[in-house]
């Protein structure tokens, strides 16, 4: 029997992002898993965002809306990681051997890649061309983005784990360190990581409510600064980073090539 794919993610409010990710993976994925909380990582209550599109498989989406408070309104870190757990604890429906893919919402692992997908070890990272503000402005310094992790469902005790633990630097250390898990297979050209492809009110929201607190300061999140940065092409954060357009060609989802018209408000 064909062992199933799980695309999993948790979901803020950013129904543009899954609609190009469920229209690039629909015909390569099982079940598309998105995790809902009613509260943002903050701890604020926040309304419900997803929205079911009539042009979705219903019998393909599995939503997870999580009703309980976060424990904590100063934790953000320890906040999104129950969020990640609360949704793995919710796929019963799912076989021990099926694989469970965890990915950010921005991150879509290249549909080639899932054709009779094989996992040879515990883990695996897709090694993702990063792209920031359109989908066509590259960002060398953070490419390859190690993205979306893959495990067997009897494999993976802990979503957290696999996203904060599971890097490929690991493959580095000494046979010796058996803190570092090192059963990770890499999956070159595994996708895109399509970070901050929103506009800059949408993108100040994001910095002031996710777990990286730090970025909510208004010399990062105040919305025109953040569209002067997009003019600029440069990062959001200071480091420096330049970024600069490619054109649309075969190494982009084929369903982007297809629908450049309808995503000419994000291609340069």
């Amino acid at each position: 029997m064909k062992n199933k794919i799980l695309d999993c993610i948790t979901f803020f409010d950013n129904n543009f992002m899954f609609d190009l990710r469920y229209n690039i993976l629909k015909n390569h994925v099982d079940y598309f898993v998105i995790c809902e909380s009613k509260y943002d990582h903050q701890g604020n209550r926040k309304k419900n965002n997803f929205i079911l599109k009539e042009t979705y498989e219903k019998n393909k989406i599995k939503y997870i809306l999580m009703d309980e408070k976060f424990p904590l309104k100063d934790d953000p870190w320890r906040n999104q990681a129950i969020q990640r757990e609360y949704m793995l604890n919710k796929l019963n429906f799912a076989d021990k051997d099926d694989y469970i893919f965890f990915s950010d919402p921005d991150e879509i692992p290249r549909p080639e890649l899932l054709i009779d997908f094989s996992l040879k070890k515990k883990f695996g990272i897709f090694l993702q061309r990063c792209f920031n503000f359109k989908l066509n402005l590259f960002n060398p310094h953070e490419s390859p983005w190690e993205g979306t992790r893959v495990a067997k469902k009897k494999d993976l005790k802990s979503i957290d784990f696999m996203r904060q633990k599971i890097k490929s630097k690991n493959l580095n250390y000494s046979f010796f360190r058996f803190d570092k898990e090192k059963s990770i297979e890499l999956f070159n050209e595994g996708g895109w990581h399509f970070n901050n492809v929103m506009n800059p009110q949408e993108i100040s929201l994001k910095l002031t409510t996710f777990a990286h607190s730090e970025f909510s300061d208004p010399k990062f999140s105040d919305a025109k600064i953040i569209q002067d940065k997009i003019n600029r092409q440069v990062d959001l954060f200071d480091r420096g980073h330049k970024y600069f357009k490619i054109e649309i060609d075969k190494s982009f989802p084929q369903f982007i090539v297809d629908n450049k018209t309808i995503y000419q408000k994000w291609i340069l």
